[in-house]
């Protein structure tokens, strides 16, 4: 079960960072206009960037009820706050840079550029499970269970592996 368990989060995290690189917008301009398409991408840019701030700082308050952090765990929950931040400030960088030039860019360029923003990714993961094992080892047993159940229904994997549904 736990080798079921630790390969379907292997994957969902494969499907996770592939969905969301998916989803951002590629931009391939003509050289007539390059330069419409340029203030398009940094105006494109603003506003996902301004998108993914306002989405984690909803995901911080989500998880913080979620979690029931107590007053006296704050100062530990204020750093996996601050983790989620700096990463999602990280991949948006990356995100950013890559769609800077995409009329130069060479496959090779393009892949390079993805697995920069995997890797980010898979570092941002770790820094953030480095936090969070502080604020989760001071958690009493019922938020620990808490916890548990919160990430394991994350994006609906537990209830994949166990066959059952998400009730609405």
């Amino acid at each position: 079960m736990l080798k079921i368990t630790s390969s379907f989060r292997t994957a969902a995290i494969a499907v996770a960072i592939g969905s969301f690189t998916l989803a951002i917008p590629l931009y391939v301009a003509t050289a007539a206009d390059s330069d419409q398409t340029q203030s398009d991408q940094n105006n494109t840019a603003s506003a996902q960037s301004a998108k993914g701030s306002v989405n984690v700082e909803n995901r911080i308050q989500t998880l913080h009820d979620k979690l029931k952090i107590t007053a006296d765990q704050e100062d530990a929950w204020v750093k996996v706050a601050q983790t989620m931040r700096d990463n999602e400030t990280n991949i948006h960088q990356l995100i950013r840079e890559r769609h800077a030039h995409p009329d130069s860019m060479t496959a090779i360029d393009d892949l390079q550029s993805y697995q920069k923003i995997a890797q980010a990714h898979a570092d941002g993961l770790q820094k953030l499970t480095t936090v969070f094992q502080d604020l989760y080892n001071s958690m009493s047993d019922d938020q620990k269970r808490n916890a548990d159940e919160v990430f394991g229904r994350f994006e609906g994997h537990r209830d994949a592996i166990t066959g059952k549904k998400k009730h609405k």
